[in-house]
């Protein structure tokens, strides 16, 4: 199964790193720089799991969680939080929105699968 994962983070890196990260399970990557784009993308790609940051520039992290909860198809999307940001009321409003977990910053492509594998039946992709 080709799983949608749709990566929002303001730094072109980041996306990058998820991207490559999860190309050997053939999933379908999507990205948003912006917050206002991510929820947009969410709302229409239906993603089985989405990584969001925190601190963007347009739109903090946790308000798109909120409005993403908002809508009810991503009511219950699975979705793990990003971030550098280490500050406890962070933690608990993200909590609350029932986020799937945390991936603090820097991180690397193993954390990623680590934690989308409890999420996700990942499965790589064998080459022919």
């Amino acid at each position: 199964m080709s799983y949608k994962i749709l990566t929002v983070d303001d730094s072109r890196m980041v996306r990058m790193i998820v991207a490559k990260t999860f190309q050997a399970y053939g999933c379908e990557i999507h990205e948003a720089s912006n917050g206002a784009d991510a929820i947009i993308a969410a709302a229409t790609l239906f993603p089985d799991l989405i990584f969001l940051d925190i601190t963007m520039a347009d739109m903090n992290g946790l308000v798109v969680l909120e409005q993403m909860r908002a809508l009810d198809h991503l009511k219950n999307t699975p979705i793990v939080m990003l971030t550098a940001e280490s500050g406890s009321h962070f933690i608990e409003r993200a909590d609350k929105l029932k986020v799937a977990g945390y991936i603090s910053k820097p991180f690397k492509g193993e954390q990623l699968i680590a934690l989308a594998g409890k999420i996700l039946n990942l499965e790589p992709v064998i080459a022919p």
